[in-house]
């Protein structure tokens, strides 16, 4: 279960790479299909690797704010962070419901 649990948090961190990266483009503007992305992967990911849903939420969603900060100096992006524990922790407590 840990080496499971060792590849979905890279995995996750693709992912939230992949987000940043298509948020950067120059011609990506559309902030609500990111935030349902964000969304979805870090709940994808809670309901899978359970164990750590805090862990799992930092890696899908910390990449656009750290983007932000770096290219822009822009603080903003930190709002990216909250649907990604919201996220993760829907999945978790989905995972935990299913389980009994």
């Amino acid at each position: 279960m840990k080496k499971t649990f060792n590849y979905l948090v890279i995995l996750s961190a693709l992912v939230g790479l992949a987000i940043a990266w298509n948020d950067s483009q120059p011609g990506w503007d559309d902030t609500g299909i990111t935030v349902f992305m964000i969304l979805f992967a870090a709940a994808i990911f809670g309901f899978l690797a359970f164990e750590k849903p805090w862990l799992i939420a930092l890696l899908v969603s910390i990449w656009i704010p750290l983007w932000a900060i770096i290219s822009t100096h822009n603080y903003g992006g930190f709002i990216a962070v909250v649907p990604g524990f919201a996220g993760s922790y829907l999945g978790y407590y989905f995972r935990k419901i299913l389980a009994g």
